[in-house]
């Protein structure tokens, strides 16, 4: 895949200390709908057992993804976005490259994500619907974090 020329003034890091955890929080709170609702200490906790990648305008963190990961046969990637005002510039693409070359990444045998309208991004980097989806199972809590 070609490389795709970046805006000069952005960039993307997994350096953890570099990470915004507001900003991540505000965004996945009220403004994702995978995860509405969810309180701090429970991305703070997230962050802090995944590989995270930030995507900074100068010091301003304005996208983040987040993987889940054993580093040698499994990975999950989670919580991908860009702060509306940053979008349609490619940085989604650019972070999702950065995230499938990570050196930590490499040989996995399983690298999975679950999006509901993000298909046509994700296939542009080898991720494809379950071959064989009867092979998976799951426990969903959709309102976990909502209130009752």
């Amino acid at each position: 895949m070609p490389m795709q020329r970046m805006p000069t003034d952005y960039e993307i890091s997994a350096d953890p200390h570099r990470l915004d955890v507001e900003v991540i929080h505000t965004f996945l709170a009220k403004d994702s709908y995978w995860a509405r609702g969810i309180p701090r200490s429970t991305v703070q906790r997230a962050i802090d057992n995944s590989i995270c990648f930030g995507v900074y305008h100068g010091a301003a963190q304005v996208g983040f993804a987040r993987i889940v990961t054993d580093r040698s046969t499994f990975a999950l990637l989670a919580d991908v976005f860009i702060l509306e005002a940053h979008r349609g510039k490619g940085l989604s693409k650019w972070l999702v490259r950065c995230v499938v070359e990570h050196e930590d990444l490499q040989g996995l045998r399983r690298f999975l994500l679950a999006t509901s309208d993000a298909h046509g991004l994700y296939r542009q980097f080898g991720f494809e619907a379950l071959g064989n989806p009867s092979r998976f199972m799951e426990i969903v809590r959709p309102d976990i974090y909502r209130s009752a």
